[in-house]
């Protein structure tokens, strides 16, 4: 699941994706992500999950999707990441924390060696 609140990184990633055989769905704020995480948590294996969205500008949104959703990777995106969030996100559980503006090509890896982790 990509869960971010700009459109163009969305589609690409899941576009990106998709092309790599990947089944995937999209959030564009955190309580869509929750409705969708908690209807279908176990049907993510990996969560892409920006760290600035219109309805979350803090790790509490990893914090419930990690409880909702336990066995997901969670991959946090940010082009606002401090230290703090560095390591705060880490120490919740998050896979990885990569930084705005990245390579689709590069997340896109990423999420195939968490995905290979996973399993």
């Amino acid at each position: 699941m990509i869960v971010d609140d700009e459109p163009l990184i969305r589609w690409s990633l899941a576009e990106t994706l998709k092309g790599l055989g990947y089944v995937v769905a999209e959030a564009g704020d955190g309580a869509e992500a929750l409705r969708s995480v908690s209807r279908d948590g176990e049907a993510f294996d990996v969560v892409l999950l920006d760290y600035r969205l219109p309805d979350s500008d803090n790790l509490s949104l990893l914090t419930n999707i990690r409880t909702l959703a336990p066995a997901s990777v969670v991959i946090m995106m940010t082009a606002f990441g401090t230290a703090e969030v560095l390591s705060g996100a880490l120490a919740l559980g998050a896979y990885t924390v990569i930084r705005k503006p990245f390579e689709v090509q590069d997340v896109a890896a990423l999420v195939t060696q968490a995905y290979a982790a996973r399993h």
